[in-house]
């Protein structure tokens, strides 16, 4: 695993999802590797309450019911959708799920502009083709008609950003669970094998991009995923992803708690001015999720990593804030700049601590960008 970028869920976590089958003898859906309260428990995490032999790690966070109603969809004969806003864990989810039930996430189609519907039925190859006419051994399968034939769960990233086309083709096969392969005489119909399932994602904010069908709506049970708002719920997130990310670049770095603080109280208050703008030009072009303040602190502990330091400073996380937030110029430095001088600077005076430092980091940052 160590000569992998990103290993996914099924091999990083391959040891746990081991036992857990060894120790599991509660009934399974289908070809199921998992049942279903295993499946919640490899995501959730075990309590002492399961009376298991070791402690099963928690790796996605977020309402117990939005888990537990995602795996009684895929034992059911729909389709999945999990859609929210950008950064809430929805593609995680879906890995998870997918390692969890199948052992294999990686059965994906992402969605675009350019998708097609060879992207989520099948392609040839023409070499093949030219030398041995169309066969089955020259037809290139997709991630989704492989899943079919695994009986395992297929994966659609970005559902609403293809066009309509690739919606109705998707249709078909939520339906009738077979693909028509009408260039082969015999051998053309591809029948999807019991398990099988498709997990597809959506971001909210792309409502009007490509709108979803009502026929292809019916075909889904959608769970939507909400920005984590919890105050303990986001530390739990940033902290797990902190340690995760320690531990792949074998970082020995100092992140102090009350830095954590500092990054979600500074999130918590450029949400607040963002709900309360009265337009777009108002607010942050950033969706400010957690996945947004992961993205800083990472950039934080890597510029402190590199650069020398053995303690992550206010000022770097206000640099790293400041540039990763900062997409639209001059608009996003005008919006921050005002936080710094209406929020920051009082609570550097009255609170002191950190703030003083993240206030002088961040004034810095905005100066050289602008």
């Amino acid at each position: 695993m160590s000569d992998l970028l990103r290993a996914p869920a099924e091999i990083k976590y391959a040891e746990e999802l081991e036992w857990l089958e060894s120790i599991d003898d509660n009934p399974k859906p289908f070809s199921w590797r998992l049942s279903p309260k295993m499946v919640r428990l490899f995501i959730l995490g075990s309590e002492r309450s399961d009376g298991l032999d070791r402690e099963i790690s928690q790796k996605w966070y977020g309402d117990r019911s939005f888990v537990e109603r995602s795996i009684v969809t895929l034992a059911s004969d729909r389709g999945l959708l999990l859609i929210g806003d950008p950064g809430t864990g929805k593609s995680w989810l879906a890995e998870l799920l997918s390692a969890a039930i199948c052992r294999n996430s990686t059965m994906v189609v992402q969605g675009t502009a350019g998708t097609t519907e060879d992207h989520i039925k099948y392609s040839w190859n023409v070499s093949m083709v030219i030398a041995k006419g169309q066969s089955r051994e020259s037809m290139i399968p997709s991630p989704i008609m492989t899943a079919m034939e695994a009986g395992a769960i297929g994966r659609f990233e970005e559902l609403t950003r293809s066009t309509s086309d690739v919606q109705d083709a998707l249709i078909s096969i939520l339906s009738e669970k077979y693909i028509s392969v009408p260039e082969l005489d015999s051998d053309s119909i591809v029948f999807a094998k019991p398990g099988f399932s498709i997990i597809a994602t959506a971001n909210s904010r792309d409502r009007g991009v490509n709108d979803l069908s009502s026929a292809l709506k019916r075909r889904f049970n959608f769970v939507r995923i909400p920005v984590v708002t919890n105050k303990k719920s986001e530390v739990e997130i940033v902290r797990f992803r902190t340690e995760e990310l320690l531990r792949r670049h074998q970082i020995d770095l100092d992140v102090p708690p009350t830095l954590l603080d500092v990054l979600l109280q500074s999130f918590a208050d450029l949400r607040a001015s963002a709900a309360a703008a009265g337009s777009d030009d108002e607010k942050l072009e950033s969706a400010l999720s957690t996945a947004e303040q992961i993205g800083v602190l990472e950039d934080a502990v890597l510029h402190s990593n590199f650069f020398g330091e053995t303690t992550l400073t206010a000022r770097t996380l206000a640099s790293s804030l400041v540039g990763s937030l900062a997409r639209r110029e001059p608009e996003d430095l005008a919006i921050l700049n005002k936080y710094l001088h209406g929020v920051v600077e009082p609570r550097s005076k009255e609170e002191g601590g950190s703030w003083p430092e993240f206030l002088e980091g961040g004034r810095d940052a905005i100066a050289t960008l602008s």
